[in-house]
């Protein structure tokens, strides 16, 4: 329970209408949420306006509405706060309501289009690995020290951020790792947080469905280095054309690592197999168990920010070198029948393209690269031919199906991914619109040696199709299917 004058606190109020002296029980964004001595904080969303359900949270016993505009009708013994900016304040009370929880442990926030998963979760396991209690925010889970808590968005609503903070800080972690889409930043759902420091992936095409344009997409990931503290630490990769322009404006400390570029942190490849990465990180080699150019950077990014975090390099490094993939990313099941399927959540055209790469780089020579995608529904799809004319250019065979549809035809989807082939491919492809289907069409018609890539879902337990989510997890069918077959 708290005061309103002290949840509001930084908040820009431009006008008060009743008593802030009140206590405060509980805070949301949702009418339906609200409970008795609640604050209801009016929030304008890109379908509904959160202004056209202020009765509804007063009759479910809101006492305080923050808003931007005023209703019409003013219910007795309600307080009414006007801000200049609801979305934001949002952020700023859930943070003052949970006693700035963010300000209790180290917040280090990833962002990029590609690694924002992997790298926030390989850090949460290197410093649970070096005796840390350490929270995770992430699009497969949340983590508070051991406990899993389900995740639904990759950065979740400000209250429900907030509330994962105070029990982490109560738990005792001292560190929390937590994705930062561009949603989040532009809806100021991390406004209010104090972050330690922040990590720059890389930017390809994404997103364009909700940012319009890429200057957009690449302003929103930049606007989270722009709000970084003068104490907090930024980590950019610089092979990155854009890894510059994203700290170019910060106030932080700008620290780079890099796999070409002179950098702060210098990686080198001495190999790459299925058994794992062979590198040079700082000038010490070190083994690993994770694939992939694109995991030589991550790893890169996460020494970095174990060093700025204070941790010993060579104890980063030996860390290092016991992290196993994590769920849906580059993550593969090897056959008695001495097939290689790897399922991987790549569903951009650049994440794409990394995968594929990096199984061409482990591959003899000799086998057959068979490759399931599709690209999800209500989404981006200037994306889609683009994904389409990466795979049927860097594999054997391609199968085309649906990822999530949601509310579209997975055959219009599929016609527009089709759209991006060339004729020259034509007879390296087959559509199959049900990803069941398709997944076990080709476990069928992979041979000894051959690599499956089953692309675009990854860690996904579900298939949304027509506003419902279907039991559906790419890992467990490849594998059941190929146990079957004795592949």
């Amino acid at each position: 329970m708290k005061l309103l004058k002290d949840i509001l606190y930084g908040t820009r109020m431009l006008e008060v209408l009743g008593s802030t002296n009140i206590a405060i029980e509980n805070v949301s964004a949702d009418s339906r949420k609200i409970q008795k001595n609640g604050l209801f904080v009016a929030t304008r969303g890109t379908v509904v306006d959160g202004h056209d359900f202020i009765p509804t949270a007063i009759k479910n016993k809101a006492i305080a509405v923050v808003c931007e505009e005023f209703p019409a009708e003013l219910a007795s013994g309600v307080a009414y706060i006007k801000v200049a900016d609801s979305q934001k304040s949002l952020g700023i009370i859930a943070s003052n309501f949970f006693d700035q929880p963010s300000k209790e442990l180290k917040l280090v926030g990833v962002t990029g289009t590609n690694g924002k998963t992997t790298v926030a979760t390989l850090l949460y396991q290197a410093f649970r690995e070096l005796g840390y209690k350490v929270g995770l925010l992430s699009t497969v889970v949340n983590k508070i020290n051991f406990l899993d808590v389900p995740a639904t968005h990759t950065t979740p609503d400000p209250v429900t951020l907030n509330s994962l903070l105070r029990q982490m800080a109560n738990a005792g972690c001292s560190f929390c790792f937590m994705e930062v889409s561009s949603h989040a930043v532009v809806q100021e759902r991390i406004a209010g947080l104090t972050f330690a420091g922040a990590i720059f992936t890389n930017i390809t095409h994404d997103h364009l469905d909700y940012h319009k344009t890429f200057d957009n997409y690449l302003g929103a990931k930049k606007q989270f280095f722009d709000q970084l503290p003068t104490n907090a630490f930024a980590i950019t990769n610089k092979d990155d054309k854009n890894g510059l322009v994203m700290v170019q404006n910060t106030k932080a400390r700008v620290y780079t690592y890099a796999l070409l570029s002179p950098a702060d942190i210098k990686v080198k490849i001495i190999d790459n197999q299925l058994s794992g990465l062979h590198l040079v990180v700082d000038g010490t080699e070190v083994h690993t168990r994770l694939i992939g150019k694109f995991n030589a950077y991550n790893l890169a990014a996460i020494y970095t920010a174990g060093i700025k975090l204070g941790q010993d390099p060579l104890q980063m490094l030996t860390v290092i070198s016991n992290l196993s993939a994590v769920a849906g990313r580059f993550q593969y099941i090897k056959t008695g029948g001495n097939v290689t399927a790897i399922v991987d959540y790549a569903h951009t055209p650049d994440a794409l393209e990394n995968v594929l790469k990096t199984i061409q780089d482990i591959r003899s020579g000799n086998e057959k690269i068979i490759t399931v995608v599709g690209c999800g529904g209500d989404r981006d799809k200037a994306k889609r031919p683009e994904m389409a004319a990466i795979a049927v250019r860097m594999s054997d065979k391609v199968i085309l199906t649906s990822d999530n549809p949601r509310t579209e035809d997975p055959n219009q989807i599929i016609n527009d991914m089709k759209a991006g082939i060339g004729g020259e491919y034509f007879a390296k492809y087959t559509t199959i619109a049900d990803r069941l289907e398709a997944i076990k069409t080709a476990c069928v018609e992979a041979n000894a040696g051959d690599i499956l890539l089953i692309a675009g879902k990854g860690h996904e337990n579900y298939q949304e199709i027509q506003g419902v989510k279907h039991p559906f997890n790419d890992y467990e069918i490849t594998q059941a299917t190929l146990k079957i077959l004795k592949k």
